[in-house]
């Protein structure tokens, strides 16, 4: 992706990108992918800020329609073991597959930094553990 850089609110900025239409980015959305964190800001002059540990992160998925595919385009969907923000969609942002492959890398990162494997994040999101696999019928 880009150079690393330093933002004063965010720390270690590893990619920027603002939501488009008709692939110009005029919106007021902007995306910030941190070495740590996701965040969502939007406003203009009532802002609002999300954010996902990359840590909590379980799933991802990619949504390519034809509008947005037309303009290069396209949107993530991030899926996380989060109560304020179970699901973050970065909309209609430009080169969607290299930013998702980012995504996923600093993810995998963390999870290995805080020594979280798939399964613990499956058992800490809530779903029961299937007979049989611990011994028990």
């Amino acid at each position: 992706m880009s150079k690393k850089r330093r933002e004063k609110n965010y720390g270690e900025v590893i990619w920027t990108g603002k939501k488009c239409y008709f692939g110009l980015p005029i919106s007021f959305t902007r995306y910030i992918l941190t070495d740590t964190k996701l965040y969502t800001k939007m406003g203009l002059l009532n802002i609002r800020e999300e954010r996902i540990e990359l840590y909590r992160v379980i799933d991802f998925s990619l949504r390519l329609p034809l509008g947005q595919r037309i303009f290069g385009c396209g949107t993530i969907i991030v899926h996380a073991k989060d109560k304020t923000c179970p699901e973050l969609m970065v909309k209609s942002i430009k080169k969607a597959r290299p930013v998702l492959r980012s995504i996923e890398e600093y993810v995998e990162k963390e999870r290995v930094k805080y020594n979280i494997h798939g399964r613990d994040m499956i058992a800490a999101s809530g779903m029961s553990v299937i007979a049989g696999m611990d011994g028990e019928m």
